[in-house]
């Protein structure tokens, strides 16, 4: 399995021009394996979509409903070892709450991430896809 961020989520979704051919075929290559999508990305699509920087095609519900039903996605729950990893990374990591749960969430499982994000492309505590 495979852990996206919430970005490549979004743009996979839509098949946004943002998703590079690279990241298109990263993920078609693990869809048998699992997409992980973590809960608190179904957070940030909320509050994105709450403060107006995202607008859905339908209601926001359905949209999660559907986006989390793509072939190979599998929603990845938040757990006491999130909580206490995203607390606890390793070195220097930035404040950002959603960071550092959807980082600590691919550390827990032991997965790659993918994301198109600087911040967590330099930082050398997770395995990244690229």
């Amino acid at each position: 399995m495979i852990v996206l961020d919430t970005h490549i989520w979004v743009w996979w979704i839509y098949n946004d021009d943002k998703l590079t051919e690279q990241y298109r075929e990263i993920i078609q290559n693990h869809e048998n394996e699992g997409l992980g999508v973590s809960i608190f990305s179904c957070w940030e699509v909320a509050k994105l979509v709450e403060l107006k920087k995202l607008v859905l095609h339908c209601p926001l519900r359905e949209w999660l409903e559907t986006s989390l039903n793509y072939p190979g996605m599998r929603l990845l729950n938040l757990t006491p070892e999130i909580v206490i990893e995203s607390t606890q990374l390793p070195g220097k990591f930035h404040r950002d709450p959603a960071d550092q749960i959807i980082v600590a969430t691919a550390r827990v499982h032991n997965c790659p991430l993918l994301t198109k994000d600087d911040r967590i492309l330099n930082y050398p505590y997770i395995e990244l896809l690229n």
